[in-house]
């Protein structure tokens, strides 16, 4: 058996005026994550994760700002698309470990609804589906509410 790990991290700044989606979920707040797409920065470090653990480069090239196809689109379908990507390459998603970095709201409360979207996705089992929430104590860009980030690991594997 062929076990293949990837790394994903994404970073969207935070404004007024926009909605904050995370792992699926629209979050109440007062800023929303900036991006091209619905900016789900959970989502879109779990993509990098595959494609990285898979040899199948980044979200960039896959499915890059430039291309109007993607302006605005749910991150659930472009997470739906890249599995699909990794299925054909023969691998099998063993489990998921992430981590999300805001100061405020506080998430906990929706991350049960989270692991079960991306568990559904990715069809695996939800406590196969990790997800951390953190601050940074106030420091830097996420201390000051001026952007959120996410990290993830993926295991894969091939027989």
């Amino acid at each position: 058996m062929q076990l293949r790990v990837g790394i994903g991290y994404d970073v969207h700044q935070l404004k007024e005026g926009y909605d904050l989606f995370l792992g699926g979920i629209k979050i109440e707040s007062p800023l929303g994550a900036v991006g091209h797409s619905d900016a789900d920065v959970l989502i879109h470090a779990i993509i990098d994760a595959l494609l990285g653990a898979s040899n199948q480069r980044d979200i960039g090239y896959q499915y890059p700002d430039s291309n109007d196809k993607f302006k605005g689109i749910d991150s659930k379908l472009l997470l739906k698309d890249c599995f699909e990507k990794v299925k054909a390459k023969g691998f099998k998603i063993e489990n998921i470990d992430s981590t999300i970095s805001l100061q405020s709201p506080k998430i906990g409360k929706y991350i049960p609804s989270m692991q079960e979207i991306l568990a559904e996705i990715l069809e695996l089992d939800s406590d196969d589906v990790t997800i951390k929430a953190t601050t940074t104590e106030n420091l830097g860009f996420v201390g000051r509410n001026e952007g959120i980030s996410a990290q993830a690991v993926v295991l894969l594997s091939k027989k």
